[in-house]
């Protein structure tokens, strides 16, 4: 008459096991309401600031790289040894409430520069208010060269020496 069901989920298997005793450890903790008058004080370095500003600068399209070229080389040295510098290209100054960022960038050749700059503005701000937190009171954007595909890519200039005969 009565059937006993076991306490299963729709697929047929037994329930997870849930601890009776929650683990703090594992859980997030509590958010306390507190406002911005709050004791303590938090410092967001250059670094932290610079890397939000690359990861923005470079995800706009027509961004080759950031740095000059010397930045660049000394980055692919850098990268060689297994290093890096996410915020290659990238100078800030960071205050108690404000930040200021200079970005230095190569552009894909056919992007028109002035859009392209105003784009990097754009998404520099942005991402460095909303992640940061501070008021961003200028971005300056360098484009100081033009990547033309096949024109000194490092495979081409190989290429080209390697046809020239020796003098």
């Amino acid at each position: 008459m009565g059937e006993q069901v076991e306490n299963q989920n729709p697929a047929g298997q037994p329930p997870a096991y849930q601890p009776a005793i929650p683990n703090p450890a594992l859980q997030e903790p509590a958010l306390h309401n507190v406002g911005p008058e709050a004791p303590g004080r938090t410092t967001i370095s250059d670094t932290a600031v610079a890397k939000v500003a690359a990861v923005a600068a470079r995800s706009v399209s027509g961004v080759y790289a950031l740095g000059s070229g010397t930045a660049r080389a000394l980055s692919a040295l850098r990268d060689a040894v297994g290093g890096s510098d996410i915020g290659q290209g990238v100078r800030v100054e960071v205050g108690q409430t404000q930040v200021a960022v200079d970005i230095n960038l190569v552009a894909q050749y056919g992007v028109p520069l002035q859009q392209l700059a105003q784009k990097v503005r754009a998404a520099v701000y942005s991402a460095v208010e909303q992640f940061v937190g501070l008021d961003v009171i200028e971005v300056n954007v360098e484009i100081n060269d033009v990547h033309v595909p096949g024109l000194n890519d490092p495979k081409t200039t190989a290429e080209k020496s390697a046809r020239q005969p020796a003098p």
